[in-house]
Formats: structure tokens, sequence, C-alpha cells
């Protein structure tokens, strides 16, 4: 164990107090384990458990399309920004009190996103939701580098607190149609909170204080620079897909935004102690580990949320039918990150990728030319292959990123790695969302029936749609409902088949960038 690792202890003549404790917490190892482990679980259903339950929240809410995508990616994109920042507080003031305080932010905010009755408030309480998230996962891997001092036993556990959270990610869209469809889409929220107590509860008594008592400088500019920046950004995408264009205000936000980000990326380089050390990035083959994994999991995230919602939209699936559709999605996306060691020996990581990345790309270019959502037994086999693929990219692109890093430098790839997955998360559904809004607003054909005002209404959403539809004769309401699930699944098939070509892109990029260094020949 490092000095920078070392847990606080009182310290008593002939070290006794330090050795008892240093032997409780032994003891307790695999406890602190399972708390961390199912807080990371929490932490990534929340990521995806909304994604059944968004029709009949947005029938509710009636939310914006901006606000919509808002709702379901501010949650990943502040566990982005806020991911390193924690971890470098948590140095500073203590993981244990930062993990703790992260888990009663997280409870709190689960409460308050299950009792939302507007837009405005489920989106403050998701971005509070992903602020703990971050208090959470930024500390967790620390506490487990103090607790287990055996290599052996280190890399077991660190490969379950990875797995828990994407299995976590995985079952969200089951537990979310269990919930909804029993108890309404608050319900997905509201299960957190009794299992927060307990992890709470538990944790607070067996996780151990650790701090680096040499941490890294916080800078707080870099911390605005970066959120604001990143924010401006996102902003600006999700306003031009809901008014399919561009005007001064969006490309002002967009410019402001991206000049922001380019300076938090100068300050970085510049000062002694930066939040995010971009230096990692001359490696070619961190980059381009880095660009897969962003990649891989933005498409994959993007693919069960906007799957969801078309089954249910489109296909008119129930919540809970929905959820189950995804689960061979799901399980192959499983059986691809269990596989994936398997696959690196036989092929190399290199072309294990970009096989897969290639497997993924050609799965959404198929499920993209089926665009029918009655015929779900041709949907199957591309759902296994995207999920396949996609397990593999996960799991070799992440070891891709900690292998390509000198092994002094493991921690900031590991910030790095951990940020590319949830940044991924939020920009695919913000990206790909924007798609399928301004295809959405572009291709819903002409209704005879209805006038200006109903038409403005339908082109803001599918969800608004559907609200208008009862207040229409019988004959102008089928004629509007078809057309409207028409104008969906065109923007449909455009998202998962721009999501084809930028996962083909990808693999191109690993095949022709993750070569080994010669020293590795």
């Amino acid at each position: 164990m490092s000095h920078k690792e070392a847990p606080a202890a009182p310290r008593t003549v002939g070290g006794t107090a330090e050795q008892e404790d240093a032997a409780r917490i032994h003891r307790r190892r695999w406890l602190v384990l399972a708390v961390v482990s199912g807080s990371l679980l929490l932490c990534g259903t929340d990521l995806t458990v909304l994604h059944v339950a968004v029709p009949r929240m947005s029938r509710e809410l009636e939310p914006s399309p901006a606000q919509l995508l808002w709702i379901v990616d501010v949650y990943s994109l502040t566990l982005a920004a806020l991911l390193v920042t924690c971890g470098t507080l948590g140095d500073r003031i203590g993981r244990r009190r930062m993990v703790l305080s992260g888990f009663f932010t997280f409870g709190l905010a689960s409460t308050a996103c299950a009792f939302a009755t507007t837009t405005a408030q489920l989106i403050a309480a998701r971005a509070a939701l992903g602020v703990g998230a971050a208090m959470i996962m930024a500390s967790t891997v620390a506490i487990i580098r103090v607790v287990f001092t055996d290599d052996r036993e280190r890399a077991v556990a660190i490969g379950i607190w990875t797995a828990a959270h994407s299995v976590g990610a995985t079952i969200g869209p089951l537990v979310g149609g269990l919930v909804t469809e029993k108890w309404g889409w608050g319900a997905v929220f509201l299960i957190n909170v009794p299992v927060i107590v307990v992890i709470l509860a538990v944790g607070a008594r067996v996780i151990p204080e650790s701090r680096n008592p040499l941490p890294r400088r916080w800078d707080v500019a870099s911390v605005a620079l970066s959120v604001t920046g990143l924010a401006g950004v996102v902003y600006a995408l999700k306003q031009a897909g809901e008014h399919a264009g561009v005007n001064g205000v969006i490309l002002t936000t967009a410019v402001a935004g991206a000049v922001l980000l380019y300076v938090f990326v100068r300050r970085q380089r510049r000062i002694p102690e930066p939040l995010l050390d971009f230096s990692l990035f001359r490696e070619r083959r961190f980059t381009t580990a880095t660009l897969c994994v962003i990649g891989c999991f933005g498409s994959y995230v993007a693919l069960l949320f906007f799957l969801t919602q078309w089954l249910q939209q489109v296909g008119a699936y129930s919540p809970l039918r929905a959820g189950l559709a995804l689960m061979p999605l799901a399980g192959a996306n499983a059986v691809g990150a269990v596989t994936a060691p398997w696959a690196a020996n036989r092929w190399g990581n290199r072309w294990s990728l970009t096989g897969a990345l290639a497997l993924f790309a050609a799965a959404m270019a198929a499920i993209a030319l089926t665009g029918d959502t009655g015929h779900y037994g041709a949907l199957l086999a591309p759902l296994v292959c995207a999920g396949y693929g996609a397990g593999i990219v996960m799991t070799l692109g992440a070891d891709s990123i900690m292998s390509a890093a000198q092994p002094e430098r493991s921690g900031e790839a590991a910030a790095i790695q951990e940020t590319s997955f949830e940044l991924g998360a939020g920009l695919g559904v913000a990206v790909l969302g924007t798609v399928l809004t301004a295809a959405y607003r572009t291709g819903l054909p002409s209704v005879p029936g209805l006038d200006t005002g109903e038409r403005s209404t339908a082109e803001k959403s599918f969800a608004a749609m559907e609200g208008l539809a009862p207040h229409l004769p019988d004959r102008t309401a089928d004629a509007l409902l078809r057309a409207g699930q028409h104008a969906y699944d065109r923007g449909f098939t455009a998202v998962t088949a721009i999501a084809a070509l930028g996962l083909a892109g990808t693999a191109l990029l690993a095949a022709l960038l993750l070569r080994p260094r010669p020293a590795d020949d």
C-alpha cells in the first residue's frame, strides 16, 4: 500500500491502534466492496431506468423535445463533468466523507425526481442526481485500493466494481418497465431511496476514511470552464434539433460554449496541476481507445433510449414489454463483456476492437433497414449482434485506455476512462436525439383538417401529437397518429443510420491507429 493511499488512523505507542484499525478494515473489505458496488449498481441503473418511462412521463409533464433530452441526459453529462473534480476534492477532504455525502445527495435527489411536478423541477433533480453519482463514483475506486491490499484480490474487486455499473445500465430498462407499469414513472426514482438508506447506514460503519496527504490543487476556474462550456454546446445542439435549424441565439451559445471548452483545454496544458491531464492524449493509442469508448457507449445508450421510445410510440408496446424486448440486447452485451478477454487473446486488442465495432455498425445498419416494430423477430439478430459487439468494445476499449498510459499515470487514465463512458452516454443521446427531433419535425406529413396551431403543436414532439389527437375528429386523429408514427419511424431510421456510419468510422480508426508501439512488437 503506498503512502498516498494509506487510510487515516490514530497513532499510538508501538502502532497497536494502527494495526488493529488495519486488521478491522481487512476483515470488512468484502462488505465495503458490497456497499460501493451496490451504489455503483444504482448509478448505472439510473443512467437507463427512465428510458421506458419517458412516454408516460411526457404525457404528464409535456416537455418540449429539447427539455426531454435534458431530462434524459443531464444526469450523465453532469456526472461526466464532475467526476474528476469530485475525485480531486475527495483526495483533499477524505474519500469516506465524499462518498457518504454522495449517498445522501443521491437519495435526496431521487426523492426530488420522484415527486417533480414540472419539467424544470425534474431536470434540476436529475442534475442533482448526477452530482451525487459523481461524488460516489469518484471515490469508490480509491476506497477499494485502500481496503484491498492484496494485488490479486484488488483486481477481482475492481472487476466486480466495474461490472456493477454496467449491469445497472443493462437492467435499467427492465426495472423501469416493471415499476412504471405498476406504480407510474415517479417510482423509477423512488425505489432508490430505501436502497440508499441501507447503503448509507452500512457504509457509515464500515467504510474507512482515507485521503491523499499530497492532494492536487482543486482548480475552481477549470471546473467552471468545463461545466459551462459543455452545457453551452449541448444546449445549442438540443435547441437546433427542436427548431430544425440555427438562429443567432443558438449559434452564439454554441460558439461561446466551444470557446470556453477551448480555454479549458488551454488552461489544463498550462497549469502545473491540471484537473484533466491532456498530455495523455499525445499517445495515439490512448486517444483512439478513448474515442472508441465514447462512440461505442454513446451509440449503445442512445440505442437503448430511442429503441425503447420507438417500440412504445410506434409499436404500441407497454413499458414492461418494451423493457423485456431489450433483454436480448442487454444479455448479449454481458456475454460480449465476458468473452472480450478471450477475443483479445485470440486476435489481439486492435483487431478485436475493430471487428466488434464493425459488428456493432453492421447491426445498427440492419436495424435501420428493418424499420418495422411489428416484426420484432427481424430485429432480434441485429440486437444480439449490437449488444455483443458493444460489450467487447466497452471492455477492451477500457483496457486499451489503461494499457496505453504509463503505469505511474494509471490513476489519471482511470479518471479519463470513467469520464469517457459518461460523456459518451450524454453526448450520444444529445447528438442523436437532436437528429431524431429534427427528422420528426421536418418529416411529419401534412394532415388534412389540421389548422396552423394544431400543426405546430403536433410538430413539437410525438407526445404532444398524442395529446392533441383526442381533441380532433376521429378521421383527423387517425390520420395524424399514422403521420406521427411515420415521422418518428423515419427519425429513428436516421438515428440508427448515422450511428452506423459513426461506428464504421471508429472501426476504421481503430484498425489504423491502434498499432502497438515498436517496443511491444
